[in-house]
Protein backbone atom coordinates (compact mmCIF):
# COMPACT_ATOMS: atom_id res chain seq x y z
CA UNK A 1 0.00 0.00 0.00
CA UNK A 2 1.46 2.89 -1.22
CA UNK A 3 2.02 6.15 1.50
CA UNK A 4 0.09 9.49 1.03
CA UNK A 5 1.38 11.96 -0.43
CA UNK A 6 1.86 15.24 1.54
CA UNK A 7 2.72 18.59 -0.06
CA UNK A 8 4.74 20.75 1.53
CA UNK A 9 4.25 24.48 0.26
CA UNK A 10 7.07 27.56 0.41
CA UNK A 11 7.46 30.62 -1.59
CA UNK A 12 9.39 32.76 -0.26
CA UNK A 13 12.88 32.87 1.90
CA UNK A 14 11.33 32.81 5.17
CA UNK A 15 9.98 29.58 4.06
CA UNK A 16 12.74 27.33 3.10
CA UNK A 17 13.64 28.11 6.30
CA UNK A 18 10.66 26.47 7.95
CA UNK A 19 10.14 23.53 5.74
CA UNK A 20 13.84 22.27 5.88
CA UNK A 21 13.45 20.53 9.20
CA UNK A 22 9.90 19.53 8.44
CA UNK A 23 10.60 17.83 5.53
CA UNK A 24 13.70 15.91 7.10
CA UNK A 25 11.63 15.07 9.85
CA UNK A 26 8.84 13.55 7.54
CA UNK A 27 10.90 11.98 5.35
CA UNK A 28 12.89 10.11 8.78
CA UNK A 29 9.87 9.01 10.25
CA UNK A 30 8.40 7.48 6.88
CA UNK A 31 4.84 7.91 7.56
CA UNK A 32 4.38 10.11 3.94
CA UNK A 33 5.44 11.03 1.21
CA UNK A 34 6.64 14.61 0.45
CA UNK A 35 6.33 16.45 -2.65
CA UNK A 36 7.76 19.98 -2.37
CA UNK A 37 6.05 22.70 -4.03
CA UNK A 38 7.51 26.05 -4.79
CA UNK A 39 5.10 28.53 -5.88
CA UNK A 40 8.12 30.69 -7.21
CA UNK A 41 6.92 33.75 -5.48
CA UNK A 42 10.62 34.53 -4.75
CA UNK A 43 12.47 33.94 -7.92
CA UNK A 44 15.58 35.47 -7.68
CA UNK A 45 18.32 32.55 -7.31
CA UNK A 46 19.91 34.67 -4.33
CA UNK A 47 16.42 34.85 -2.51
CA UNK A 48 15.87 31.14 -2.95
CA UNK A 49 17.79 28.52 -5.36
CA UNK A 50 20.76 29.08 -2.87
CA UNK A 51 18.74 27.97 0.51
CA UNK A 52 17.67 24.62 -0.87
CA UNK A 53 21.33 23.94 -1.83
CA UNK A 54 22.24 24.81 1.55
CA UNK A 55 19.61 23.76 4.22
CA UNK A 56 20.21 20.45 1.97
CA UNK A 57 16.54 20.53 0.72
CA UNK A 58 15.38 18.28 -1.88
CA UNK A 59 15.06 19.80 -5.32
CA UNK A 60 10.91 20.89 -5.66
CA UNK A 61 9.33 18.43 -7.38
CA UNK A 62 6.24 20.91 -8.82
CA UNK A 63 7.47 24.63 -9.41
CA UNK A 64 4.50 26.95 -10.09
CA UNK A 65 6.62 30.14 -11.59
CA UNK A 66 4.32 32.75 -10.31
CA UNK A 67 6.82 35.21 -10.10
CA UNK A 68 6.46 38.92 -9.05
CA UNK A 69 3.96 41.35 -8.74
CA UNK A 70 1.10 43.43 -6.88
CA UNK A 71 -0.51 41.02 -3.88
CA UNK A 72 -3.76 40.90 -5.41
CA UNK A 73 -2.27 39.52 -8.94
CA UNK A 74 0.33 37.42 -7.77
CA UNK A 75 -1.68 35.95 -4.64
CA UNK A 76 -4.46 35.02 -7.34
CA UNK A 77 -1.51 33.38 -9.81
CA UNK A 78 -0.59 31.08 -6.91
CA UNK A 79 -4.16 30.18 -5.90
CA UNK A 80 -4.68 29.51 -9.99
CA UNK A 81 -1.59 27.63 -10.55
CA UNK A 82 -1.74 25.24 -6.85
CA UNK A 83 -5.47 24.39 -8.00
CA UNK A 84 -4.86 23.29 -11.24
CA UNK A 85 -1.83 21.19 -9.24
CA UNK A 86 -4.28 19.66 -6.73
CA UNK A 87 -6.56 18.43 -9.52
CA UNK A 88 -3.60 17.02 -11.71
CA UNK A 89 -2.09 15.51 -8.59
CA UNK A 90 -4.59 15.27 -5.22
CA UNK A 91 -2.89 15.03 -1.84
CA UNK A 92 -3.44 13.67 0.96
CA UNK A 93 -3.14 16.88 2.74
CA UNK A 94 -1.50 20.46 2.23
CA UNK A 95 0.86 22.14 4.66
CA UNK A 96 2.16 25.70 4.53
CA UNK A 97 4.44 27.70 6.43
CA UNK A 98 4.57 31.15 7.41
CA UNK A 99 2.47 34.06 6.35
CA UNK A 100 3.35 35.17 3.04
CA UNK A 101 0.57 35.16 -0.32
CA UNK A 102 1.42 31.93 -0.90
CA UNK A 103 0.57 30.87 2.12
CA UNK A 104 -2.71 31.92 2.03
CA UNK A 105 -3.59 31.48 -1.67
CA UNK A 106 -2.51 27.66 -1.48
CA UNK A 107 -4.02 27.52 1.42
CA UNK A 108 -7.56 28.35 0.25
CA UNK A 109 -7.19 26.83 -3.24
CA UNK A 110 -6.66 23.66 -1.16
CA UNK A 111 -9.65 23.89 1.22
CA UNK A 112 -12.31 24.87 -2.04
CA UNK A 113 -11.31 21.22 -3.36
CA UNK A 114 -11.36 19.51 -0.07
CA UNK A 115 -7.93 18.65 0.32
CA UNK A 116 -6.63 19.38 4.37
CA UNK A 117 -4.54 21.74 5.62
CA UNK A 118 -1.73 22.07 7.98
CA UNK A 119 -0.45 25.63 9.44
CA UNK A 120 2.91 25.87 10.02
CA UNK A 121 3.62 28.84 12.21
CA UNK A 122 -0.14 29.42 12.77
CA UNK A 123 -1.58 32.22 15.53
CA UNK A 124 0.53 34.37 15.50
CA UNK A 125 -0.74 37.86 15.62
CA UNK A 126 0.82 41.87 15.44
CA UNK A 127 -2.68 43.28 15.75
CA UNK A 128 -1.81 45.37 12.80
CA UNK A 129 -4.30 44.94 9.59
CA UNK A 130 -2.47 46.85 7.87
CA UNK A 131 0.18 44.31 7.10
CA UNK A 132 -0.50 42.03 4.48
CA UNK A 133 0.89 39.23 6.38
CA UNK A 134 -1.55 39.91 9.27
CA UNK A 135 -4.15 39.43 6.79
CA UNK A 136 -2.34 36.09 5.61
CA UNK A 137 -1.75 34.38 8.86
CA UNK A 138 -6.12 35.65 10.00
CA UNK A 139 -7.42 34.12 6.65
CA UNK A 140 -5.01 31.03 6.82
CA UNK A 141 -5.39 30.23 10.56
CA UNK A 142 -9.46 30.68 9.56
CA UNK A 143 -9.83 27.82 6.98
CA UNK A 144 -6.63 25.57 8.19
CA UNK A 145 -7.45 22.15 10.02
CA UNK A 146 -4.36 21.67 11.67
CA UNK A 147 -2.84 24.76 13.75
CA UNK A 148 0.82 24.26 14.54
CA UNK A 149 1.97 26.70 16.77
CA UNK A 150 5.57 28.19 17.43
CA UNK A 151 4.82 30.21 20.68
CA UNK A 152 2.16 30.54 23.71
CA UNK A 153 0.96 33.92 22.14
CA UNK A 154 -0.38 31.87 19.41
CA UNK A 155 -2.28 29.43 21.22
CA UNK A 156 -3.86 32.08 23.00
CA UNK A 157 -4.99 34.34 20.06
CA UNK A 158 -6.30 30.98 18.06
CA UNK A 159 -8.18 29.87 21.50
CA UNK A 160 -9.54 33.62 21.52
CA UNK A 161 -10.98 33.37 18.05
CA UNK A 162 -12.71 30.39 18.58
CA UNK A 163 -10.74 27.77 17.06
CA UNK A 164 -11.52 24.42 18.71
CA UNK A 165 -9.00 23.02 21.07
CA UNK A 166 -8.50 19.69 19.29
CA UNK A 167 -6.65 21.97 16.10
CA UNK A 168 -4.25 23.38 18.22
CA UNK A 169 -0.90 22.11 19.01
CA UNK A 170 2.09 24.15 20.40
CA UNK A 171 5.45 22.66 18.77
CA UNK A 172 8.01 25.06 18.76
CA UNK A 173 10.00 26.97 16.28
CA UNK A 174 10.73 24.79 13.20
CA UNK A 175 13.49 28.40 11.95
CA UNK A 176 15.20 27.80 15.32
CA UNK A 177 15.81 23.93 14.07
CA UNK A 178 17.29 25.08 11.36
CA UNK A 179 19.27 27.78 13.27
CA UNK A 180 20.69 25.29 15.47
CA UNK A 181 21.47 23.27 12.88
CA UNK A 182 23.46 25.51 11.10
CA UNK A 183 24.92 27.66 13.06
CA UNK A 184 28.55 25.84 13.81
CA UNK A 185 28.85 26.17 10.24
CA UNK A 186 27.92 29.03 9.94
CA UNK A 187 30.82 30.31 12.34
CA UNK A 188 33.22 29.02 10.54
CA UNK A 189 32.66 30.94 7.15
CA UNK A 190 34.92 33.94 6.81
CA UNK A 191 32.74 36.14 5.65
CA UNK A 192 33.31 38.68 9.01
CA UNK A 193 37.14 38.80 8.10
CA UNK A 194 36.91 39.12 4.59
CA UNK A 195 34.55 42.03 5.31
CA UNK A 196 37.25 43.72 7.37
CA UNK A 197 35.63 43.33 10.39
CA UNK A 198 35.75 41.78 14.01
CA UNK A 199 33.40 39.61 16.09
CA UNK A 200 30.85 42.36 18.04
CA UNK A 201 32.78 44.95 16.48
CA UNK A 202 29.71 45.68 13.89
CA UNK A 203 25.87 45.83 13.83
CA UNK A 204 23.67 43.97 10.67
CA UNK A 205 20.99 45.73 9.29
CA UNK A 206 17.90 44.15 7.44
CA UNK A 207 14.83 46.47 6.08
CA UNK A 208 11.86 46.08 3.98
CA UNK A 209 8.82 46.12 5.37
CA UNK A 210 6.49 48.80 3.68
CA UNK A 211 6.38 50.74 6.79
CA UNK A 212 9.91 51.65 6.79
CA UNK A 213 10.45 52.04 2.79
CA UNK A 214 7.53 52.82 0.67
CA UNK A 215 7.26 56.36 1.85
CA UNK A 216 10.39 58.39 0.82
CA UNK A 217 10.69 61.04 3.49
CA UNK A 218 10.51 57.82 5.86
CA UNK A 219 13.22 55.98 3.91
CA UNK A 220 15.12 58.85 3.33
CA UNK A 221 15.14 59.27 7.60
CA UNK A 222 15.82 56.03 8.30
CA UNK A 223 18.86 55.26 5.14
CA UNK A 224 20.28 58.28 6.87
CA UNK A 225 19.88 57.42 10.32
CA UNK A 226 21.81 54.26 9.28
CA UNK A 227 24.86 56.16 8.04
CA UNK A 228 24.93 57.85 11.04
CA UNK A 229 24.91 55.06 13.03
CA UNK A 230 27.27 53.72 10.77
CA UNK A 231 29.64 56.27 11.90
CA UNK A 232 30.11 54.88 15.16
CA UNK A 233 29.95 51.06 14.61
CA UNK A 234 30.14 49.65 10.97
CA UNK A 235 26.80 48.49 9.71
CA UNK A 236 26.11 45.52 7.35
CA UNK A 237 23.21 46.44 5.35
CA UNK A 238 22.18 43.35 3.08
CA UNK A 239 19.78 45.31 0.63
CA UNK A 240 16.62 43.22 0.15
CA UNK A 241 15.48 43.96 -3.96
CA UNK A 242 11.96 45.83 -2.54
CA UNK A 243 14.16 48.55 -0.61
CA UNK A 244 16.38 49.21 -3.18
CA UNK A 245 14.30 49.68 -5.80
CA UNK A 246 12.19 52.19 -3.31
CA UNK A 247 15.51 53.71 -2.88
CA UNK A 248 16.04 54.01 -6.92
CA UNK A 249 12.30 55.59 -6.75
CA UNK A 250 13.08 58.29 -4.08
CA UNK A 251 16.60 58.97 -5.75
CA UNK A 252 18.09 57.99 -2.71
CA UNK A 253 20.22 55.21 -4.14
CA UNK A 254 23.36 56.82 -2.85
CA UNK A 255 22.82 56.53 0.37
CA UNK A 256 23.27 53.05 -0.18
CA UNK A 257 26.76 53.82 -1.54
CA UNK A 258 29.36 51.63 0.46
CA UNK A 259 30.81 54.24 2.88
CA UNK A 260 33.54 54.09 5.63
CA UNK A 261 30.35 52.98 8.20
CA UNK A 262 27.51 50.92 5.85
CA UNK A 263 28.85 48.18 3.92
CA UNK A 264 26.00 47.38 1.39
CA UNK A 265 25.64 44.11 -0.23
CA UNK A 266 23.27 42.32 -2.24
CA UNK A 267 20.87 39.56 -0.04
CA UNK A 268 22.99 36.87 1.33
CA UNK A 269 22.86 33.25 1.59
CA UNK A 270 21.00 31.56 4.90
CA UNK A 271 24.75 30.95 5.95
CA UNK A 272 26.67 34.26 5.66
CA UNK A 273 23.82 35.83 7.22
CA UNK A 274 23.35 33.70 10.08
CA UNK A 275 27.18 34.11 10.61
CA UNK A 276 26.76 37.67 10.18
CA UNK A 277 24.32 38.43 13.20
CA UNK A 278 26.13 35.49 15.01
CA UNK A 279 28.45 37.61 15.82
CA UNK A 280 27.31 41.04 15.53
CA UNK A 281 27.21 43.32 18.45
CA UNK A 282 23.77 44.46 17.06
CA UNK A 283 21.28 43.82 14.80
CA UNK A 284 18.57 46.30 13.51
CA UNK A 285 15.54 44.96 11.49
CA UNK A 286 11.70 44.67 10.52
CA UNK A 287 12.25 41.20 9.87
CA UNK A 288 9.90 38.83 11.51
CA UNK A 289 12.19 35.92 12.11
CA UNK A 290 15.41 37.64 12.27
CA UNK A 291 13.43 38.33 16.26
CA UNK A 292 13.32 35.01 16.69
CA UNK A 293 17.05 34.40 15.35
CA UNK A 294 18.62 37.04 17.50
CA UNK A 295 16.83 35.94 20.96
CA UNK A 296 18.59 32.24 20.82
CA UNK A 297 21.70 33.77 19.59
CA UNK A 298 21.40 36.41 21.97
CA UNK A 299 22.07 39.30 19.73
CA UNK A 300 20.73 42.68 21.10
CA UNK A 301 17.60 43.30 18.34
CA UNK A 302 16.02 46.77 17.65
CA UNK A 303 12.94 46.09 15.81
CA UNK A 304 11.85 48.83 13.74
CA UNK A 305 8.43 47.77 13.92
CA UNK A 306 5.61 49.29 16.11
CA UNK A 307 4.07 45.94 16.65
CA UNK A 308 5.10 42.20 16.48
CA UNK A 309 3.43 39.46 15.87
CA UNK A 310 6.03 37.04 18.11
CA UNK A 311 5.69 38.80 21.40
CA UNK A 312 7.74 36.18 23.19
CA UNK A 313 10.75 37.70 21.76
CA UNK A 314 10.32 41.20 23.68
CA UNK A 315 8.87 39.76 26.80
CA UNK A 316 11.94 36.97 27.03
CA UNK A 317 14.56 37.91 23.90
CA UNK A 318 16.23 40.30 23.20
CA UNK A 319 13.98 42.27 20.76
CA UNK A 320 12.53 45.35 21.26
CA UNK A 321 10.31 47.32 20.00
CA UNK A 322 11.74 50.75 18.05
CA UNK A 323 9.34 51.96 15.59
CA UNK A 324 10.68 53.61 12.80
CA UNK A 325 11.37 57.16 14.65
CA UNK A 326 15.58 57.72 14.42
CA UNK A 327 15.28 59.27 18.02
CA UNK A 328 13.77 56.04 19.58
CA UNK A 329 16.14 54.35 17.47
CA UNK A 330 19.52 56.30 18.30
CA UNK A 331 18.69 55.97 21.95
CA UNK A 332 18.31 52.36 21.95
CA UNK A 333 21.49 52.15 20.07
CA UNK A 334 23.19 54.01 22.62
CA UNK A 335 22.14 51.67 25.42
CA UNK A 336 23.88 48.55 23.36
CA UNK A 337 27.22 50.46 22.77
CA UNK A 338 26.66 51.25 26.28
CA UNK A 339 26.24 47.55 27.37
CA UNK A 340 22.97 48.21 28.85
CA UNK A 341 20.91 45.55 26.99
CA UNK A 342 19.20 42.60 28.82
CA UNK A 343 20.51 39.12 27.86
CA UNK A 344 17.29 37.51 27.17
CA UNK A 345 16.36 33.83 28.31
CA UNK A 346 15.77 30.91 26.79
CA UNK A 347 12.24 29.89 25.46
CA UNK A 348 10.74 26.81 25.73
CA UNK A 349 10.61 24.29 22.90
CA UNK A 350 12.70 26.48 20.86
CA UNK A 351 15.32 23.58 21.25
CA UNK A 352 15.79 22.24 17.74
CA UNK A 353 13.46 19.76 17.95
CA UNK A 354 10.09 21.24 16.17
CA UNK A 355 10.13 19.25 13.10
CA UNK A 356 10.25 16.23 15.16
CA UNK A 357 6.99 17.16 16.93
CA UNK A 358 5.47 18.47 13.91
CA UNK A 359 5.96 15.77 11.65
CA UNK A 360 4.66 13.34 14.76
CA UNK A 361 1.61 15.67 15.13
CA UNK A 362 1.12 15.75 11.40
CA UNK A 363 1.79 11.71 11.35
CA UNK A 364 -1.55 11.39 14.16
CA UNK A 365 -3.80 13.82 12.00
CA UNK A 366 -3.67 11.88 8.89
CA UNK A 367 -3.52 8.89 10.51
Amino acid sequence: MSKPIVDLVAGARPNFMKLAPVERALRKAGAVTTRIVHTGQHYDPGMNDVFFEELGIPAPDVHLEVGSGAHGSQTARILERYEAHLIAARPAAAVVFGDVNSTVACALAAVKLGVPVAHVEAGLRSFDRTMPEEINRLLTDAIADLLLVSEPSGVSNLRREGVPEEKIHLVGNVMVDTLMGEVERARALPIVAEMGLEPQGYGLVTMHRPSNVDDPAVLGRMLSLLVDLGRRLPLVFPVHPRTRAAAGRASLVNLLTDGPGLICSPPLPYRQNLALMASASVVLTDSGGMQEETTVLRVPCLTMRENTERPITVEKGTSRLVGNDPDTIRAAFDEVMAGRWPAGESIPLWDGKAGERVAAAIGEWLS
